[in-house]
């Protein structure tokens, strides 16, 4: 059974810093395109940065492009995304997601795996 997990969550002043982690378990590392979505209270779920299957390519939305960095270790099954200079906004749960499809997507729909979320609360 294929698993993503996330962690990393927590509450943070506006100006900080979190890591997220993402272990994945139970399939072929390599095989996933991974992602990260999050949802805010009362919004739909968005994409926020994705890494192709052997780390060569991200892709991250406008609205974290700069403040975000997403990596992964193919080593170690897992997948990081390092926020920085966060904002109010950036309040939300946050998915990994996994697809076998090539290429970062940033639709919901396109993801097979994800996990139950790491909630991530920023403070002004």
């Amino acid at each position: 059974q294929v698993q993503f997990v996330e962690s990393g969550g927590g509450s943070v002043q506006a100006g900080g810093s979190l890591t997220l982690s993402c272990a994945v378990s139970g399939g072929a590392f390599s095989d996933y395109v991974v992602s990260w979505f999050r949802q805010a209270p009362g919004k739909q779920r968005e994409f926020v940065a994705g890494v192709t299957r052997l780390g060569s390519g991200t892709s991250y939305a406008n609205s974290v492009k700069g403040r975000f960095i997403i990596s992964r270790v193919n080593t170690k099954n897992m997948v990081n995304l390092q926020l920085n200079s966060l904002r109010s906004e950036d309040t939300g749960v946050y998915y990994c997601a996994g697809s076998v499809r090539p290429g970062v997507s940033g639709s919901a729909s396109v993801y097979t795996y994800w996990g139950q979320g790491t909630q991530v609360t920023v403070s002004s």
